[in-house]
């Protein structure tokens, strides 16, 4: 077995039916951009973004060595503003920030939670108000005991209630919502990444917050789980990004009634590829979901640096489970990827962020965005160099103008100490 040690097992980020298998497709070559030999083992730069994006440390003073694991912009407390979801495997904690008045301010949410990956905002008990679920790795650090978990966090007048509806499982990275029966009720999508053992499963809402699981996938390294109707056959369908025995790309067809069929739909002979994360999203706006893939987790080797594999993969969708793999960005150490309409012309751009670029050099890459042209043709602006040791990015609209806005974590294991930043916005203030 290969074992990717370090990296990709120590993050995320950073998942009782047995399904038939569709036909296989290997892509064993990865799409390369113009040739840059230069730039890897020194880091990778770009040019300055003709966008201004304004620097804003959520946090301005950091308290030891950031571990967060996962950023997202969404209405947290339902009052029509935009807040920044954390989850901080420092703190054992789930929380958000909030702006009232130009300041931003750390609210708890949930605390007591061993090293969680990702918080779903989705009202499972159809009440009428958000409950939360966490993704519970049980340890950051490499581990194949059984610690982790999927919690639900239920929403009361008199506040959370906590109930563990997923155990006896190593660590969970995701968890998606969606009616994968056709029942009406709210089931989960789980990413169990683990160790040298982990898997896709589902969980089927039986009803008073009691879940059943059925597995999909048996194979370890699994970190996301986007959930959409991938095939346009009206219900969800599920894919997956695996990472540590292969890195493959896996998507499981609805079939109604509970049954899926898994289809590898990609895979790569280059281990060291270094997957970090999947992402839905109509790229091309086309109507249909795509795939994005974040690749550059590379913290198993000592001395981690950009390689000339790392950057952005693009999976088109082509209709009938046809993914065709296109790289628009080759920023070294990427580790997440997020999709928003940055520049305002009506099409979709990606932001990326950087945890092992060459942070030894100060005006290297550690947050870009990549423009689309309207022809999914990507030209990569740097946003900034600093803070570095980022591993998750979230895009939307935080100061309420209508321009989506970039959100970073940082999450630090190596040196350089230096730099540092826990929960970094920068403000979209347009173009030059």
């Amino acid at each position: 077995m290969q074992n990717r040690g370090f990296g990709q097992v120590a993050l995320l980020l950073l998942l009782a039916v047995v399904i038939p298998l569709a036909a296989w497709k290997v892509i064993p070559a990865l799409p390369t951009l113009r040739s840059r030999p230069e730039v890897y083992s020194g880091g990778t730069t770009y040019p300055q973004s003709e966008m201004v994006f304004r620097k804003l440390s959520l946090e301005p003073e950091v308290r030891g060595l950031p571990l967060v694991t996962n950023v997202q912009v969404a209405d947290v407390d339902g009052d029509g503003r935009q807040d920044v979801l954390v989850c901080d495997a420092q703190r054992n904690a789930v929380s958000y920030f909030k702006e009232d008045g130009g300041t931003w301010t750390e609210v708890p949410l949930i605390q007591d939670v061993a090293a969680p990956a990702h918080a779903t905002l989705v009202d499972v008990d159809g009440d009428g108000d958000q409950d939360v679920i966490v993704s519970v790795l049980g340890n950051i650090m490499p581990d194949d005991n059984v610690i982790g978990r999927v919690e639900l966090f239920e929403n009361t007048d008199e506040g959370f209630i906590r109930h563990v509806i997923l155990d006896d499982v190593r660590r969970v990275a995701d968890v998606q919502p969606g009616d994968f029966d056709g029942d009406g009720d709210v089931d989960l999508a789980v990413a169990v990444f683990g160790y040298a053992r982990g898997g896709v499963l589902w969980l089927e809402n039986l009803g008073d917050l009691q879940f059943l699981d059925h597995e999909l996938l048996n194979a370890p390294g699994t970190i996301h789980v986007p959930v959409a109707d991938f095939d346009d056959d009206g219900d969800l369908d599920i894919t997956a990004i695996v990472t540590q025995d292969e890195e493959e790309l896996w998507g499981f067809e609805n079939l109604g009634g509970g049954e899926f069929r898994g289809r590898r739909l990609w895979m790569t002979e280059n281990f060291d590829l270094g997957s970090a994360g999947l992402v839905a999203a109509d790229l091309d706006g086309d109507g249909d979901q795509d795939l994005i893939l974040p690749a550059g987790d590379n913290l198993e080797d000592l001395d981690a640096y950009p390689q000339p594999y790392h950057g952005c993969y693009w999976f088109e969708n082509r209709g009938d489970w046809d993914f065709q793999i296109a790289r628009i960005s080759d920023l070294g150490g990427t580790y997440s990827a997020a999709v928003g309409d940055l520049d305002g012309d009506g099409d979709q751009d990606v932001a990326l962020v950087s945890m092992t670029n060459n942070w030894y050099r100060t005006d290297t890459a550690s947050v870009v965005w990549l423009e689309n042209d309207g022809h999914q043709q990507f030209t990569t602006w740097q946003v900034d160099s600093d803070p570095i040791h980022l591993i998750t990015v979230a895009v939307g609209d935080l100061n309420g103008d209508g321009q989506d806005d970039i959100v970073a974590g940082g999450l630090n294991l190596r040196k350089p100490f230096q730099r540092l930043g826990r929960v970094t916005a920068w403000i979209n203030e347009g173009k030059k």
